[in-house]
């Protein structure tokens, strides 16, 4: 068996978390709001969760994509109700996700998190 093709290190992905904030002010000096990059992060690990049909009439071609990410140890800001870009595409966070506790993570994630994406 050839294991030349087997990495021997896991390395994660950079993303984008997204902030709702304050980026300006209008002529009447009403704040105005947006989504805007609050940091990239890198060495995140990146897998499929599940993709489902939504039910009900409403939305027939309806379709809910969620994604299981894993935070590195070093961020350790909230993602509560922000977003975050994975491969060109925002999803919304599911929650407030927290970190293991430090004694239960031994490798360089800490953080699981999901994110969510629907369409249709």
């Amino acid at each position: 068996m050839d294991l030349g093709a087997i990495p021997s290190v896991i390395s994660g992905e950079m993303v984008t978390v997204f902030a709702y904030a304050e980026v300006g002010r209008d002529d009447m000096n009403t704040p105005i709001y947006a989504w805007a990059p609050e940091q990239t992060v890198g060495n995140v690990l990146v897998g499929p969760s599940s993709t489902d049909d939504l039910d009900g009439s409403t939305r027939p071609e309806g379709v809910e994509v969620v994604l299981a990410l894993h935070w590195p140890k070093t961020y350790t800001g909230s993602l509560r109700g922000k977003l975050v870009e994975v491969r060109g595409t925002q999803y919304a966070v599911v929650g407030d996700p927290q970190p293991y506790t430090a004694a239960n993570t031994p490798g360089a994630w800490n953080r699981p998190c999901y994110l969510t994406l629907t369409e249709g």
